[in-house]
């Protein structure tokens, strides 16, 4: 018979039990992410509003028909049920990170961990916002452990290991993902809409500045030989760039934003819009349910890039080269989870290769190709 999480009358406790418990283990990272720990050894305990979908997802990723389960609804409930069950570390797939991020971190403290996917502007700075927090309760928070952040950051770790702080740093993320058949999905949604309401964001003599959505188009050639545009965006690879290199310019792109001129013309526009709470609510749950379609990845690679300039004028380039984007998220994800189950890191809250190092990228199967 399946378990669920009962109030045991321990709220409060520091002492975390051997448990990771996967939030959101229904979606494409939370089943990938279930399934890659199961191999390892950890035990994985899903946790979502059904029952009847985390039992099958549970089973496809290979936990026993009665698997322990944890029924939550939202954050806060989730929140509750960690401060009454103390897991050893949890990641939240379940997405609007900048909102659910601080509540479910926050729970896991003291003694805890915490991961996630985060990839925009105000929710990884507001879960770093927590480091001071974190360090006081002998947590270690990651956020941004996927293709986005740490496709790009460890490239820029890695350009300046050994050397001065640059001038200036340039990072650019293309992912490749292939489609699964169904619908879009409230958390790849609610990232959409968010990049859009955010609009565009840079470093200028080490501030951050609002600056326009789709600006900075780059045409860039892959070391394979294949090519894609990208544009700019606020992006939580903006501020780990500048966290990691110390730059006082820098600037971000993703593939995600639309390049054509038009297009480009409204984005601001169509932020604004979306910025309304309740156009917002109504975008979020139209593209959720939006129906797609099977389709392989575009290409047959994924790439974080970076560019890192000195104020002598030198300049180094460099390329992480990675599979399916999303198949990468979940093998970030799965490292880094396990890595913090086993006692590894350091107290904190931080972006992934701030908290274990450059080369978790190629421990997750990623490979450097770096001019230097």
């Amino acid at each position: 018979m399946t378990q669920t999480s009962e109030t045991d009358g321990t709220a409060g406790k520091s002492r975390a039990n051997d448990e990771v418990w996967i939030v959101g283990a229904t979606g494409r990272v939370g089943r990938g992410v279930t399934a890659r720990l199961v191999a390892r050894g950890l035990t994985v305990v899903p946790v979502g509003r059904s029952r009847e979908r985390m039992v099958a997802a549970g089973t496809e990723a290979g936990l026993p028909g009665d698997a322990k389960v944890v029924i939550a609804d939202s954050a806060e409930r989730v929140a509750d049920e960690i401060v009454r069950e103390r897991p050893r570390v949890v990641v939240n797939t379940m997405g609007a990170f900048a909102a659910t991020a601080p509540v479910i971190a926050r729970a896991c403290m003291p003694g805890g961990h915490y991961v996630d996917q985060a990839n925009d502007v105000v929710a990884v700075d507001r879960l770093l916002a927590l480091h001071d927090e974190a360090v006081r309760a002998g947590s270690t928070l990651v956020t941004g452990a996927g293709f986005g952040v740490l496709a790009t950051e460890a490239v820029v770790a890695k350009l300046c290991e050994g050397r001065p702080t640059p001038h200036r740093v340039r990072v650019d993320a293309v992912g490749s993902v292939a489609v699964e058949a169904g619908v879009l999905g409230a958390a790849l949604a609610a990232s959409i809409v968010d990049a859009l309401t955010a609009g565009g964001r840079q470093y200028e003599n080490g501030r951050l500045v609002t600056s326009r959505l789709g600006a900075d188009p780059q045409q860039l050639m892959f070391p394979d030989g294949e090519s894609a545009t990208s544009a700019g965006v606020a992006s939580g690879e903006l501020l780990a760039a500048h966290v990691v290199s110390g730059a006082p310019f820098v600037t971000a792109t993703s593939a995600l934003v639309p390049t054509a001129p038009l297009i480009r013309v409204l984005l601001p526009l169509l932020g604004r819009l979306l910025s309304v709470p309740t156009l917002r609510r109504l975008a979020v749950d139209r593209l959720g349910r939006a129906p797609v379609k099977a389709a392989p990845r575009p290409r047959e690679h994924s790439w974080g890039h970076a560019v890192v300039e000195w104020a002598d004028g030198t300049l180094h380039e460099g390329w992480l080269r990675a599979g399916d984007g999303m198949d990468f998220t979940a093998d970030v994800t799965a490292t880094v989870t396990e890595l913090l189950a086993r006692g590894v890191g350091t107290p904190g809250a931080w972006t992934p290769a701030a908290a274990l190092g450059a080369d978790l990228a190629t421990t997750a199967g990623g490979t450097f190709v770096l001019d230097c």
